[in-house]
C-alpha cells in the first residue's frame, strides 16, 4: 500500500540526519520539498537522487488533489521541510489531513525539531507546556498576549531574529519584566547559544548584541499565588 512519509531533516547539524530518514528518501518515488534549492544541498550530501517536487505554503492548496491521486495510484511520497519536522510551523498539515480523509497511510519518522531541545535546556518546567509557534503579526496579536499572560504552563514561541527585541518589549508589557525566559538560537549549529534570565536581563543582552539565526523563546508560565487559609481560631476571634 502506498504511504506518505513525514521525514524530519536536521535543523543545523547534518549529523542529526537518521539512517532511516536517508533510506526512506532514497526509496520513495517522490520527495516534496519546501524549497528544492535548500533541500537539493541536503540530498546531494547524502547521495539521494530521488526526484523532488516543490510543496510550500503558497501552492499546497493547489497541489493536494494531484498528490492524493498519485498516492492512491500506488506511489510512495516523502514530505520534508527546509529544516526540522514538517507541519511544525511549516507546510504539512493540509496534506496529512487529506491523506487521513482519503484513507492513505501516513507515517511520521522521529527526528529533529527545534522546540524540544530549546525547552529541555531552558531549565524551565517542562512537565507541562504549550507550543505557540509564531504569534500573529498584527491582527489578534494583543488578544493572544492577553490570553498567554494568564497561561500557567511553560510557553514555547518561534521568533524571527529581526523581531526579537520588539517581542521582548511586548513580553515586558504583558508578562512583566521579571518573568523567567530562555532564548535559544542556532540550535545544533557551531554558534549555538542559550541566554537565560528575566525578560529584563535577556532584553538588555540583545540590546547590546543583535540577534541572529533561528530563534526559539521559552517563557515560564504565570505563577499562581495561593491565599493563606484562615484558621478556625482566627474565625472564632472575629466572631
Amino acid at each position: 500500500m502506498s504511504k506518505l512519509y513525514i521525514v524530519p531533516t536536521p535543523i543545523g547539524n547534518l549529523e542529526d540526519m537518521t539512517f532511516r530518514a536517508i533510506r526512506i528518501l532514497k526509496e520513495v518515488d517522490l520527495i516534496l520539498a519546501e524549497d528544492t534549492r535548500t533541500s537539493g544541498k541536503l540530498l546531494k550530501h547524502f547521495e539521494i537522487g530521488t526526484h523532488m517536487y516543490s510543496h510550500h505554503m503558497h501552492n499546497e492548496h493547489k497541489t493536494i488533489e494531484n498528490l492524493i491521486s498519485r498516492l492512491k495510484a500506488g506511489e510512495n511520497i516523502a514530505l520534508i521541510s527546509d529544516a526540522g519536522t514538517p507541519a511544525i510551523s511549516d507546510p504539512g498539515f493540509l496534506l496529512t489531513r487529506a491523506c487521513v480523509e482519503n484513507g492513505v497511510e501516513v507515517e511520521c519518522l522521529p527526528g529533529a525539531t527545534a522546540f524540544v531541545p530549546a525547552l529541555v535546556n531552558s531549565g524551565l518546567p517542562n512537565d507541562k507546556f504549550v507550543f505557540e509557534g509564531f504569534l500573529p503579526e498584527k491582527k489578534g496579536r494583543q488578544t493572544r498576549y492577553l490570553a498567554l499572560a494568564e497561561e500557567t504552563r511553560t510557553m514555547i514561541l518561534y521568533v524571527s531574529p529581526h523581531k526579537l527585541v520588539k517581542t521582548l518589549v511586548e513580553f515586558s508589557t504583558y508578562f512583566g519584566e521579571d518573568r523567567q525566559i530562555s532564548v535559544s538560537r542556532e540550535l545544533s549549529k557551531l554558534h549555538e547559544e542559550n541566554i537565560r534570565g528575566t525578560v529584563k536581563e535577556v532584553a538588555a543582552h540583545f540590546d547590546k548584541i543583535a540577534p541572529r539565526g533561528e530563534i526559539v523563546v521559552v517563557v515560564s508560565g504565570k505563577t499562581i499565588t495561593k491565599e493563606p487559609k484562615k484558621s478556625k481560631f482566627s474565625e472564632n476571634e472575629q466572631s
